[in-house]
């Protein structure tokens, strides 16, 4: 059950991310726009999935705001390596595929292995005393 959870908010979490990717693309086209519809997006996905694996994956109920806030950071430097998965996978498809979805295939490819390995990550660093 716990697996079948993940992928459900891996899965909402990716549609968010695209979400508000191709929101940022109808508001502005322009120079570095993919770096840019990447970042607000990525910051989209981050948010809702630190909030669902929190309470629904690894069990951790914060001690204070503080204590949060500092799940919050180390969550998100292990979503740093997990990140440039993602983004390489996105830019690569981008650059190498005329088709203008194909940033979108290669940002689902991308978050695919970055959850994979960002639960694996998560499990040992970050929510250590949960699952």
């Amino acid at each position: 059950m716990l697996a079948i959870r993940y992928i459900l908010f891996a899965l909402a979490s990716t549609l968010l991310n695209l979400g508000f990717q191709y929101l940022s693309f109808a508001f502005y086209k322009g120079f570095l726009s993919l770096y840019i519809a990447m970042f607000f997006g990525t910051l989209a996905g981050l948010i809702l999935k630190y909030m669902l694996d929190k309470k629904y994956i690894f069990f951790h109920t914060p001690k204070t705001k503080k204590d949060d806030g500092k799940k919050f950071m180390l969550y998100s430097l292990m979503g740093v390596f997990t990140t440039f998965i993602f983004w390489g996978f996105e830019i690569a498809f981008d650059f190498l595929f005329a088709d203008e979805n194909a940033k979108y295939a290669g940002a689902l490819l991308g978050l695919s292995i970055g959850y994979i390995v960002k639960y694996q990550l998560d499990k040992k660093f970050v929510f250590k005393d949960g699952v």
